[in-house]
């Protein structure tokens, strides 16, 4: 999930050589940005690319900021006082009611284990830190951004630390290095960007999350509220430049997606594409396709719309379990417009009056808020996950989620840490490994409790993202590094005699010819060195959190038996896997396939013996693991 940052709401903007005036086609873009977001979230098929949003709203931000600043600074009527209130104004009333709101619905509707992280992210939100607590809790398309109806506030953390920070930039450099102002921007924003391409693969999130490598984007705009980019000579120019920008900006919310490295160098197209807009759209077909008052409309409405969205899609789809599609896709839709409406009409519109909230008391409110919410999200962090709210069968099955390997943080290699690998079972020297991703790692702690009762011992190497294939995504070194030493493991040590391949073969991704080309190649070198093969098979993928459907079954009274996924879709998705199974047996590979142990005819079960079977959608649980292995 991504999405974008509308804050700022103004009417007068700097557009270049000192002139000032509203700028209805500025509405628009703001409407171009957060509609794609807006579908992106709600999964419209076309969007795979809207949270470029948040780029888009990034240079409008910097580019109105900073013509706002430049302009009063060179009239000599500055105040940083003034400038912060003004920031409160647009930001503080609307959010804070949402905030609100959003803690007040998680109480009541998330179960123990989703409902915790919750007012933590509130609490950063408050202090405009959530981008600093989203890039430690979570990477933007792990799992968990489902369950985060706050995640949205990362954006507004980045340019609330923007505010805070250019304006005492600029005072800085207009009392020391006025003659260097341009220059010192340029600089500063091709640093920023040769951070942001040189880490466009880094997985920790700190490109995404952290303003370092996303300053460039508000500095774009910056530029040119300063007049640092050429202006436009001739009507053809400036409309070819326009329509470009449009481009630009479509081709990016159409052909990205969640495997697009972002931001780097893709972040080009949608900052190029705004700053296209803002410097050539006055005047011109695009910007008075803009300045149409259904996209002015929604522009206007853009703020609220981003700060409501995202919580009504998370909650609607944590009570359905699903995600939206069909009628209620749209009735979701129409319901964050209304809201966005309501709030804008109700709470933004009255406190942009700085008569009646003049600086004194907008600072008076802001406090009150900020301390309203901070002392809401404590309370609720110290209620825990609060158990109390919930039956005792509810409670059971939501314990699901934490029933997975207790060796799974000691063991589980998710970023090539170096860690030594684990010897799991009893204290003898091992004679099997289990080699795989994240989906091993429970398999392993089940075969651990069959060799030590056995008297023998595993060796757990999973790498998360990483299959137990040689040659692997090339691309990515972790996989190749983590594969290479697991191979060059097994051969060093031929007292290691069998072999378990482990992944989550039922991704889609690992069902492509060419890859079980790849896994063929690597049992062949295992048998080449005499070891005994053996692949678990696909787990078939829910299109649930389990111990959460199961939980909110127990919750309603709901039958589980007919949860499942159906066993002809597990079956479709490992088709090319699945046809040289007959053909590694004969070989002499062994196969334990969950399919048999956890489906019957027509669909797979979720829940045997009152307990769940995965601890996600995919990832079996200890039980579901020790079903599968026969531990």
């Amino acid at each position: 999930m991504h999405a974008g940052a509308p804050s700022i709401q103004t009417d007068t903007t700097r557009t270049g050589h000192g002139q000032t005036g509203h700028r209805r086609d500025i509405d628009g873009l703001r409407a171009l940005a957060i509609l794609p977001v807006l579908f992106f979230h709600a999964h419209v098929p076309g969007f795979s690319g809207g949270y470029v949003g948040v780029d888009i709203f990034f240079v409008i931000s910097g580019f109105l900021i900073t013509g706002i600043i430049a302009r009063e600074m060179d009239e000599g009527r500055f105040s940083l006082i003034q400038f912060y209130a003004r920031r409160f104004r647009r930001i503080i009333p609307a959010l804070t009611l949402m905030m609100l709101t959003v803690l007040a619905m998680t109480a009541i509707l998330y179960l123990p284990g989703d409902l915790e992280s919750v007012p933590r992210s509130a609490l950063a939100a408050t202090l405009f830190l959530s981008n600093l607590w989203f890039f430690t809790d979570t990477g933007y398309f792990a799992g968990g951004a489902d369950v985060k109806p706050l995640l949205h506030t990362w954006s507004l953390a980045v340019e609330e630390q923007y505010y805070i920070m250019f304006p005492l930039l600029l005072m800085g450099i207009a009392r020391w290095a006025p003659r260097w102002r341009t220059i010192l921007l340029w600089t500063a924003t091709a640093a920023s960007l040769v951070l942001c391409v040189a880490m466009r693969r880094d997985t920790s999130g700190f490109a995404f999350y952290l303003p370092p490598a996303r300053a460039w984007e508000l500095l774009a705009g910056a530029l040119l509220a300063l007049d640092a980019v050429p202006s436009v000579k001739t009507r053809a120019i400036q409309e070819a430049l326009a329509w470009a920008g449009i481009a630009a900006i479509a081709a990016a919310i159409v052909s990205f997606d969640s495997h697009t490295p972002f931001p780097g160098i893709a972040a080009l197209a949608p900052v190029i594409g705004a700053v296209l807009l803002l410097h050539s759209a006055p005047g011109s077909s695009v910007g008075r396709i803009l300045s149409l008052p259904p996209l002015v409309g929604v522009g206007l409405l853009s703020y609220s719309l981003y700060l409501w969205h995202w919580p009504l899609i998370v909650f609607t789809e944590y009570v359905t379990d699903m995600p939206l599609s069909g009628t209620l896709r749209i009735l979701v839709m129409i319901a964050a417009f209304i809201a966005a409406y309501l709030s804008w009409r109700f709470v933004e519109r009255p406190f942009r009056s700085n008569i009646r909230f003049p600086a004194p008391r907008i600072f008076r409110f802001t406090a009150l808020a900020m301390t309203l919410l901070s002392v809401a999200s404590i309370a609720l962090i110290a209620a825990g996950p609060w158990p109390g709210r919930f039956s005792p069968a509810v409670l059971r099955m939501a314990a699901g989620r934490e029933d997975f390997s207790p060796d799974r943080k000691r063991c589980h290699d998710t970023a090539m840490r170096g860690a030594k690998p684990c010897i799991l079972g009893a204290d003898v020297r091992p004679d099997a490994l289990l080699w795989g991703d994240s989906h091993g790692v429970e398999m392993a702690y089940a075969l651990s409790i069959k060799a030590r009762r056995e008297g023998r011992a595993v060796i757990e190497r999973t790498t998360s993202s990483c299959p137990p294939v040689l040659d692997y995504d090339a691309t990515d070194p972790r996989c190749v590094m983590a594969n290479r030493a697991t191979f060059d493991a097994i051969r060093a040590d031929p007292t290691i005699r069998h072999i378990y391949l482990a992944a989550f073969w039922a991704n889609g991704d690992y069902d492509d010819p060419g890859f079980v080309s790849r896994l063929d190649r690597t049992i062949a070198a295992l048998h080449a060195m005499n070891r005994d093969v053996t692949i678990i098979g696909p787990v078939p993928p829910q299109h649930f959190d389990v111990p959460r459907r199961l939980a909110h079954l127990a919750r309603s009274g709901g039958d589980p038996r007919m949860e499942g996924a159906p066993r002809s879709e597990v079956m479709a998705r490992t088709r090319h896997l699945r046809a040289l199974f007959s053909r590694w047996q004969s070989r002499g590979v062994k196969l334990i396939d969950p399919i048999k142990t956890l489906c019957d005819s027509q669909q797979c079960s979720i829940e045997a013996d009152t307990k769940p079977l995965y601890f996600d959608s995919h990832h079996l649980s200890v039980a579901g693991a020790r079903r599968v292995i026969g531990a």
